[in-house]
């Protein structure tokens, strides 16, 4: 049975972890998730690291909000990096889901980017871990998850990209 570890945060202003979880059970069956909410996002390395290492999970998804003051943007670069080396250690995927604060205009479309790009995150790693075909064949398409793809920039023709 496949393992999918879900890390999310106090500091968000949406539970983007429930709707990782109500996604992956809207796809389908033949899984487990195991859940861990902790404060802040420069804590999410260390307990997506904990999920694999405890848990045996086969991919984390980790979602956060970072504010939109300076010092949120530092501290979520540096929540990247740590993710990025907990990848490299254990060889597996975290998918980062994060939304800054000023991405939207108001809280109810900060709500809904929330919602939204939580659940096109749950479905990349669902099909990262059953139906990889399902991205290969959308490569290259300028797939976004949150707001509106924005689609591909040409097609190929003869080896030419027009």
């Amino acid at each position: 049975m496949k393992i999918f570890g879900v890390v999310d945060t106090t500091f968000a202003r949406f539970d983007m972890g429930g709707s990782v979880i109500d996604e992956l059970h809207r796809l389908g069956t033949g899984f487990r998730v195991v859940r861990r909410t902790v404060p802040g996002i420069k804590d999410i390395p260390v307990e997506a690291l904990d999920l694999f290492t405890s848990q045996q999970c086969d991919i984390v998804i980790a979602c956060g909000m970072p504010g939109k003051e300076p010092l949120d943007k530092i501290s979520a670069s540096i929540a990247s990096q740590g993710i990025m080396e907990v990848m490299l250690k254990t060889g597996k995927h975290i998918l980062e889901v994060f939304v800054h604060e000023e991405e939207a205009k108001d809280g109810a479309e900060l709500a809904w980017l929330m919602d939204r790009r939580a659940r096109e995150h749950a479905q990349n790693a669902y099909y990262m871990i059953f139906n990889p075909e399902m991205l290969r064949r959308n490569a290259g398409k300028g797939l976004r998850q949150g707001f509106e793809d924005v689609g591909p920039v040409g097609e190929r023709n003869g080896g030419m990209v027009h």
